[in-house]
């Protein structure tokens, strides 16, 4: 058989349908080889934790006399402080001045007032088991300083089962610049065709696309699929990822033979 024989096609949604090629037939192969890792973004895909920061961050710009509304910040929540702070006050940067005041306001605000109280995805910790029993190496891709990513991991409740790339404190561009990819994918010694993204903003896709990673997207965080539509697949939460898993892209690659039927 040649190798232009078979045709490889990915599964572009849960339970998506092909049709047999004529005269072959169409089988389910495990991928595993091919795949090694998956980077985790943490808010909003394992930690229902998007409005908890867009309140964090409309109290922290009150606390210092500039007014800005929840319904401002929220579409900029998946996109770190460094863009956060001059999308809403062009004036500010996060490493000068009122900026870094700001953003040291918010983050004891998020950790005091809102942390205590969130909540994690469905499903967070059975995918992330999953994940792991199936081989990959799981490497956080996120933002969050050290301080709220340790109180992030403990409410998901994976501290256990992840790698942690040295990302949110050391002057990485946040996404959907690609430098918190590229950091997570150097942790764990991974090529981007070796690895798919976890994510739940357009961000996390957009920045992981300029590596050339692929992105499963969740709705959880609150994005409609309109702005998740580059992702590969997108399910509603980490426990939807889990129930259709053996249909998911981590899973499964579509296999076309024009040569041989079954048997």
């Amino acid at each position: 058989m040649t190798a232009s024989a078979f045709v490889a096609l990915h599964l572009g949604s849960p339970g998506q349908l092909l049709p047999p090629c004529r005269g072959g037939y169409i089988q389910i192969m495990n991928k595993s080889n091919a795949l090694k890792g998956v980077l985790l973004d943490i808010d909003g895909t394992l930690v229902l934790s998007n409005d908890a920061h867009a309140h964090a961050w409309v109290e922290a710009f009150q606390q210092h006399g500039i007014v800005v509304r929840f319904e401002d910040v929220r579409p900029l929540i998946g996109m770190g402080g460094d863009k956060t702070i001059p999308a809403l006050a062009p004036t500010l940067d996060i490493s000068t001045g009122q900026g870094k005041e700001i953003n040291g306001s918010r983050k004891q605000i998020f950790l005091s007032k809102y942390a205590p109280d969130l909540k994690p995805a469905a499903g967070a910790r059975l995918v992330c088991e999953r994940m792991r029993a199936q081989g990959f190496a799981l490497v956080v891709a996120s933002s969050a300083q050290k301080e709220e990513l340790q109180a992030l991991l403990k409410i998901a409740d994976i501290q256990d089962l992840v790698e942690v790339s040295d990302t949110g404190s050391n002057g990485k561009k946040s996404k959907p610049s690609p430098d918190i990819i590229e950091a997570a994918l150097n942790t764990a010694e991974l090529k981007p065709n070796e690895a798919i993204m976890l994510g739940d903003t357009p961000y996390d896709i957009l920045a992981a696309s300029k590596l050339g990673v692929r992105t499963i997207a969740v709705r959880c965080g609150g994005w409609d699929d309109s702005r998740l539509n580059d992702a590969i697949a997108i399910y509603n939460d980490p426990a939807d990822l889990l129930a259709h898993y053996e249909e998911s892209p981590l899973y499964s690659t579509v296999i076309a033979s024009r040569e041989h039927g079954p048997g």
